[in-house]
């Protein structure tokens, strides 16, 4: 009970975080040129802010942490789980594929308490530190490479300009997703639900 209010700032400063983060993904919109970016991309940076504040989301994560004294992590995670449902039942195929932006909200949540960096921007890390998130990377290895990882976000596009990747491959997603759909319009090379690719491809 005394550790209630310290993992419910953990998810406060989380979401704040990636809060700021889509802001900046916002802003940098506006210094690329409309060939390199979608105009809908910005469109989609505001729902993942919308679902942020979604307060089914926020007060759901917060009841599990206080009734059930789970982590921010877990509680959060238990969430998606309850809300996820509710969007599986949706008739609407285009609003059953929502689900997806939900979830990349909460994956990057996730990486904000891990203190892990994007999957895009992990290479980079890589190079520089040693490591990429427990990821293994050689700097050395002749680019261009593929991305092999379980979803990316929107957001995650914009770094693909300036990022050693060719193309990438997620085990989730589908025509509809946000992400194959900005990845079309930036062309960038992509194959969607691919279901089990990153755990087959090291």
């Amino acid at each position: 009970p005394d550790q209630v209010e310290a993992e419910i700032e953990r998810l406060r400063h989380a979401r704040n975080g990636v809060v700021e983060e889509i802001e900046k993904v916002q802003a940098s919109l506006g210094e690329l040129g409309s060939h390199d970016a979608h105009p809908e991309l910005s469109a989609l940076l505001d729902v993942h802010l919308m679902l942020l504040q979604d307060e089914q989301l926020t007060s759901g994560v917060k009841h599990w942490i206080t009734d059930r004294h789970y982590n921010a992590e877990w509680a959060l995670t238990t969430q998606l789980e309850v809300i996820a449902r509710q969007f599986d039942e949706m008739e609407d195929p285009y609003l059953r594929e929502r689900k997806a932006d939900l979830e990349q909200v909460v994956e990057r949540m996730l990486r904000m308490m891990r203190g892990v960096v994007s999957p895009v921007a992990a290479p980079a890390a890589a190079a520089s530190t040693g490591s990429a998130s427990g990821a293994l990377f050689d700097p050395s290895v002749d680019v261009p490479l593929v991305l092999i990882a379980h979803d990316l976000s929107p957001a995650d596009m914009l770094q693909f300009k300036q990022s050693v990747f060719a193309g990438f491959v997620t085990d989730v997603g589908g025509k509809t997703s946000h992400t194959a759909i900005v990845a079309r319009s930036m062309d960038i090379p992509a194959v969607v639900g691919a279901r089990s690719a990153s755990h087959l491809i090291n």
